[in-house]
Order: C-alpha cells, then structure tokens, then sequence
C-alpha cells in the first residue's frame, strides 16, 4: 500500500508499465467535471471509476482484496477515511471472490485507519485488503484499475 500526494506521482512509475499513463490521466484531466461512470483509457487495461457521494461509518466497514487490478484511488475533493490489512492477516472471506467483480470481502476488522485528503491517492495492490468511502462526507473520487497482467 502507498499513500502520496499527486505532484509526487513520478516516483511510482517505474513500479507497473501502466502507472505513467495512469498518472497523467489525473494530471492532464479536469477530474472535477468528469462524468460518473467508467471511462477507458486503455481498455480493460486501464480504466477509471469516477464518483461522488458520501460513504459508510467505520463500523460497517468491510475490507475488499481485488486479484487482477491495482487501485489507484485519487481524491479530488473532500477527504476519504481508508483502512488496510495485510491480506496474509485475513481470515478467510465472509463473501468469497468473483471473477467477474474482481473482489471478495472480508468481515475483519483493521486498527490501520487513516485520511487521504484531496489531492492525494492510495495504491492498492492484490495483497492488500482495504476499506474505502469510510465517511459520512462527500468525497469525489477517481478510481484508477491498472491490470496486473494485459489483458485481465
């Protein structure tokens, strides 16, 4: 898991071949006039999530594990409350994974909490379980899937 601020994106590049590409997305892009929904970038290769609303409190929290996508999860205004857990430490899911949403959920419960204020982004790989939208503000946000292999 990594937590940034976006002017410091260029360090990540180097860490998938899709992360530059994925990163200018957010710099070259007007994030707040986007429109809700899925936008492709490179296919299924890479595709954004744009939304906005508020979330769940911290107590209804579930922690999420995704097999063939990295998050990149962008705030572009408001403040998003996150937790992770190593995937290692989970108990087995209360809602096995789907290949088709590319999830399964887990009823644990983390003590790794933390904001992530606009203009900052979160990396989220496969080993790592974590709760988004843990607010009961109005977060805008932009969800970046990154495959892990071309073609997922």
């Amino acid at each position: 898991m990594i937590l940034d601020k976006l002017q410091n994106a260029t360090r990540y590049y180097s860490l998938h071949p899709r992360f530059a590409k994925a990163f200018q997305f957010l710099q070259e892009s007007d994030l707040t006039t986007l429109p809700l929904g899925q936008l492709e970038i490179e296919g299924r290769n890479l595709f954004a999530i744009i939304s906005e609303g508020t979330g769940v409190p911290e107590s209804e929290a579930k922690l999420e594990v995704h097999r063939k996508y990295i998050d990149i999860q962008y705030i572009v205004s408001g403040t998003d409350h996150m937790g992770w857990k190593d995937l290692a430490l989970c108990e087995a899911p209360n809602d096995p994974y789907t290949a088709e949403r590319d999830a399964a959920f887990f009823s644990d419960k983390t003590k790794n909490w933390f904001d992530v204020p606009a203009g900052s982004f979160t990396i989220f790989y496969p080993d790592d379980a974590h709760a988004a939208m843990v607010t009961e503000t109005v977060v805008r946000k932009i969800v970046l899937k990154i495959a892990v292999e071309a073609g997922a």
